[in-house]
């Protein structure tokens, strides 16, 4: 493994691929979005934080506003952003809506975000055949995010990765990864966690859920996100009172027809960060998968979220990453 991650993962040469001068309304932090193919383009939804600077951050004069943008591509790599933010949510006591996701499935796309209110933090699912009008379908209990969904269904079921935040069951932020299942993608039960934040050796906090799992023959890929937590400021961020959480990117293999059977995990991050952009922002050696497409050539195409403040895209060839699950790269 490279310091960065993966040797075999290569980060694109112009990164950002997108960040807050390419979006054509008020914007100053762009990232953790969701991609997908959809109708012959490439489809991101990014987080949009604005109506405050960092100098306005850092002094306590402004606080941000967040909603969801939307952008399209021909090649996934040069990006188009919309007009108009494309997704707000204020309903059930919920102030913002954010860090969303995609999932192509049965034809319809599927947009998970997370949801802020007066109750907590929630999780939840809205669908969509056209980016103009939105079906929201559920809405977790809190406190729940990072939801993601498999893009088909398994015996019939939808199939959700999600991290619940329990603060009386487990220490600190020892967060875990779980899998739930649904009939008709509004009513989720079966839940059983998956990954436990102790299973993961570059990890000594929280885990969850990354970009939505791709399936491939050995099965369904997947990514996810590991926090390590350092010593006091020993990253950059804006914010005065310090930031110690590194964010690593990791990846596993879930069973093809069981994906509550984890097949392999590789045991080294596959992204971590080393790049300017990923370090200097809003709250630097943070770097969050939100996207992940399988081409037909077998490239890979991962999109992050990096620093929290600007969207970027890293690629490696399938098989490669299906080795590292397996253990053959550690």
């Amino acid at each position: 493994m490279a310091v960065g991650g993966f040797s075999f993962v290569q980060r694109c040469g112009s990164n950002p691929i997108l960040s807050k001068e390419d979006v054509p309304y008020p914007a100053e932090l762009v990232f953790n979005a969701g991609v997908c193919k959809f109708q012959n383009k490439y489809v991101m939804c990014f987080r949009n934080d604005y109506g405050c600077t960092r100098e306005e951050f850092v002094s306590g004069k402004g606080h941000f506003q967040t909603n969801i943008g939307l952008a399209f591509s021909d090649d996934g790599l040069h990006w188009e952003v919309a007009p108009q933010p494309v997704f707000e949510y204020h309903d059930s006591g919920c102030r913002r809506a954010y860090d969303p996701r995609l999932t192509v499935l049965d034809g319809r796309c599927y947009l998970c975000f997370a949801a802020d209110g007066d109750c907590g933090v929630c999780g939840g699912i809205a669908v969509t055949d056209d980016f103009e009008k939105f079906e929201v379908l559920c809405l977790s209990e809190p406190d729940n995010r990072n939801m993601v969904l498999f893009p088909e269904r398994i015996n019939g079921e939808f199939l959700r990765l999600d991290r619940p935040m329990p603060v009386y069951g487990k220490n600190g932020e020892f967060f875990d990864l779980w899998l739930s299942r649904s009939p008709d993608c509004r009513h989720w039960g079966d839940h059983k966690r998956l990954l436990r934040a102790e299973d993961i050796p570059f990890c000594n906090s929280k885990c969850g859920p990354a970009a939505p799992p791709v399936k491939t023959k050995a099965g369904w890929l997947t990514t996810f996100h590991a926090v390590e937590k350092l010593g006091e400021n020993a990253l950059k961020s804006w914010d005065p009172a310090g930031w110690s959480k590194l964010y690593t990117a990791g990846i596993m293999l879930l069973d093809p027809d069981d994906p509550g059977k984890v097949l392999g995990l590789a045991k080294t991050p596959m992204l971590a960060p080393v790049m300017d952009y990923e370090n200097d922002g809003f709250r630097g050696g943070a770097i969050f998968p939100g996207g992940m497409i399988l081409e037909d050539s077998g490239e890979v195409k991962i999109y992050y979220g990096a620093a929290d403040t600007v969207e970027c895209l890293a690629t490696a060839d399938v098989e490669d990453l299906v080795a590292a699950c397996l253990g053959k790269f550690d």
